[in-house]
């Protein structure tokens, strides 16, 4: 089993699929392209064609070796694990975006959208295939049912989008779900005012780690505060202690973060 089986990967084969992919970013000569998961190729002649220059990270060795093997203009292949690797040393290019565009493997899908996330300053623009589940969780508003941290700790710094639906016919093998293409715009600022931004994604996580509960309950249990002195920080930031954590606005949140 190669690694990219392991990791649940599977080979976008749809043409069509693949150019829209690339249009939501439309990329020009003088962007830089980051693709990660480049695979068979899908998406990376025409992103070579398109942008100044493209770098694609495969984690399947023998996959990089077939892509370097087609001599593709202006694209460099790196063997590489996207998990691990380091975004925020990409650098601009003169009057130019960093656009990433890659297929994320279903598995590790999450952990590479937050590496994403966490190198933000140096993005500008993603289009990233992601399991349809995932997708609708990044693009939630709030009350949705799968509104959740993750869609709170992209939004806050990104707009997000979920932009069409992927059908399993369009990968060889066919994965036993539904995909869907995420289009993220990097914020120049937090959509609200954070005073502490990591407090800020600790206060999100921990409201939302019992969605079940009530907001108060939930954060006493995760934080381990007293219920009676939780309940009075929520009081004071305008928060019923009452309302459950997919109710609350990204204002609330970091109004919220600031009480506690």
């Amino acid at each position: 089993m190669t690694k990219r089986q392991a990791l649940g990967q599977h080979f976008l084969r749809d043409q069509g699929i693949a150019r829209a992919i690339v249009d939501l970013v439309a990329p020009t000569p003088n962007d830089r392209v980051l693709e990660i998961g480049p695979g068979e190729g899908a998406l990376t002649a025409d992103l070579g064609r398109r942008a100044g220059s493209v770098t694609a990270l495969e984690v399947d060795t023998a996959l990089a070796v077939r892509l370097r093997g087609r001599a593709l203009p202006g694209v460099e292949i790196i063997v590489a694990d996207a998990r691990t690797w380091d975004y925020a040393a990409l650098t601009r290019p003169p009057g130019g975006r960093v656009l990433v565009v890659g297929n994320l493997p279903y598995s590790v899908g999450k952990p590479i959208l937050e590496a994403l996330v966490t190198a933000r300053t140096a993005i500008d623009e993603m289009a990233l295939m992601l399991q349809l589940e995932v997708a609708e969780r990044l693009a939630a508003p709030p009350g949705n049912k799968v509104y959740g941290a993750l869609s709170v700790l992209t939004q806050i710094y990104c707009d997000v989008r979920l932009a069409f639906r992927v059908p399993p016919a369009a990968f060889r093998p066919p994965p036993k779900v539904d995909s869907a293409v995420v289009h993220l715009r990097v914020l120049s600022a937090p959509r609200v005012p954070l005073r502490d931004e990591r407090r800020f994604a600790t206060i999100v996580r921990a409201s939302f780690a019992h969605r079940r509960k009530m907001l108060a309950n939930s954060l006493a249990g995760s934080l381990g505060r007293p219920l009676d002195a939780t309940r009075a920080a929520l009081v004071a930031a305008g928060v019923d202690p009452q309302r459950r954590a997919e109710t609350l606005s990204m204002a609330e949140f970091a109004a919220l973060a600031d009480a506690l």
